[in-house]
């Protein structure tokens, strides 16, 4: 089954704890704080790789976790990094925020991993406190906590030649005929319901060729499975717009080339692609009117025109050193453009002050570290915990807000009375 379009949720490993430990030895008095490190927690990398082709194996799995970095231990010891963990991708596939729709990676080659969320540093352990006037600090540093968001994985093929048309006019026996590739091959519409890839060699030259299933008027309001089909063209250098001239089944092939050209462009202006058509079936066609028509339209439009059979080999080598000369022209490839994810990441130490009556309620991440660092049956890891309110700024903070002796200051779940 193909699958082009799904979403995950990927968190990066928490930081382990530090350590609250004393050293204790035999005939060794006053030992002195030992408490390690927390471990670093794992972070979420995605690798593009050749081999797949097909966002199947996010289907049943939708949630990918990095591990958590170890606790720091007794001795001075720091906890073991978590591990990373890696999600494996078809080249191509772009990775977007899945509440805002920014690109925030596209695996575009295989050779360049992407970190998408770091995990979280490791605390420091009470050993990293102790100073000549504090020598027994009880209290440590939790670790960071890891970072988690919901992607949307979206496969968009890359291919130097899209082929384009309307369904049943002979993409798929084309796309045979000058690759190596078998798609499947019947006449009847939607044979081909999944891009097919193949790879088309001509004069020492090399290119490859996407064949986009049979486009429908209203693809680009999402009608059928337009969208669907739409999105793998915005990968390729070139299309080669494929038309059934021989109108056997009761079409106007110009009629036909108009309305695939409005879906492109309004899409998102694929219509101004390089472009070649192939005009299709001539060994079918009753005569030549359709042939001469199409081609003083695509004239009068600067598009050149190939008549080819598909079915019989007519017009294939003329087609071919038309490719090569159009695409050994073009620019290579290019990555969608995309936005970092850590700019838009709420600030890591923010708090805010909020004024009720005779209450101040305090919250943030920057709130939440220093809660869960701090020892209260401890004076020196009180004190500490007082010097960080001051040095944050949140003692000003709650003076702006008109804190004064005897308020109640919220901190999470813990009350304390205001004191200047």
């Amino acid at each position: 089954m193909f699958v082009d379009k799904v979403k995950i949720k990927i968190k990066s490993g928490d930081g382990g704890n530090g350590c609250v430990s004393f050293h204790r030895e035999k005939f060794v008095q006053a030992g002195g704080p030992d408490g390690g490190d927390g471990g670093k927690g794992g972070d979420v990398i995605f690798v593009a790789s050749d081999r797949l082709h097909t966002l199947m194996d996010f289907r049943y799995k939708r949630s990918f976790e990095a591990q958590n970095g170890a606790d720091g231990t007794k001795g001075r010891r720091s906890g073991t990094d978590g591990d990373d963990i890696v999600i494996v991708v078809p080249k191509g596939t772009v990775i977007k925020e899945a509440e805002s729709g920014r690109i925030i990676a596209d695996m575009f080659t295989t050779d360049k991993p992407h970190t998408l969320l770091k995990g979280g540093n490791g605390g420091f352990g009470n050993s990293r406190f102790a100073t000549p006037t504090r020598q027994a600090p009880a209290f440590a540093k939790p670790g960071e906590k890891g970072r988690s968001i919901e992607v949307v994985l979206e496969l968009k093929s890359i291919a130097d030649l899209g082929l384009v048309g309307f369904p049943n006019v002979g993409k798929s026996t084309l796309l045979s005929v000058i690759t190596s590739a078998k798609p499947k091959i019947a006449n009847y519409h939607f044979t081909t319901l999944a891009p097919n890839l193949g790879i088309c060699s001509y004069g020492g030259f090399s290119f490859t060729v996407a064949d986009i299933p049979g486009i429908i008027e209203g693809a680009s309001q999402g009608i059928g499975l337009g969208l669907d089909f739409l999105k793998h063209i915005e990968r390729t250098r070139a299309l080669l717009h494929v038309v059934d001239v021989s109108g056997s089944e009761g079409r106007d092939p110009l009629s036909d080339f108009d309305a695939i050209m409005n879906e492109l462009d309004a899409y998102g202006k694929l219509k101004d692609k390089p472009m070649l058509v192939a005009a299709n079936k001539i060994d079918i066609c009753q005569d030549d009117t359709n042939t001469v028509r199409l081609q003083n339209m695509l004239s009068s439009r600067g598009i050149k025109m190939i008549p080819v059979s598909a079915a019989t080999g007519k017009g294939i080598e003329a087609l071919l050193q038309e490719l090569v000369t159009l695409i050994s022209s073009l620019p290579a490839l290019e990555p969608f453009e995309t936005e970092e994810y850590e700019e838009y990441l709420p600030e890591e130490d923010g708090f805010t002050v909020i004024h009720k009556g005779n209450t101040f309620e305090v919250s943030g991440t920057l709130v939440d570290k220093l809660i869960r660092s701090v020892n209260f049956g401890d004076n020196e890891s009180l004190n500490y915990f007082h010097r960080c309110l001051r040095r944050y700024g949140i003692i000003d903070e709650l003076r702006k807000h008109g804190a004064q002796d005897g308020d109640t200051v919220v901190l999470n779940d813990m009350e304390f009375d205001f004191t200047e």
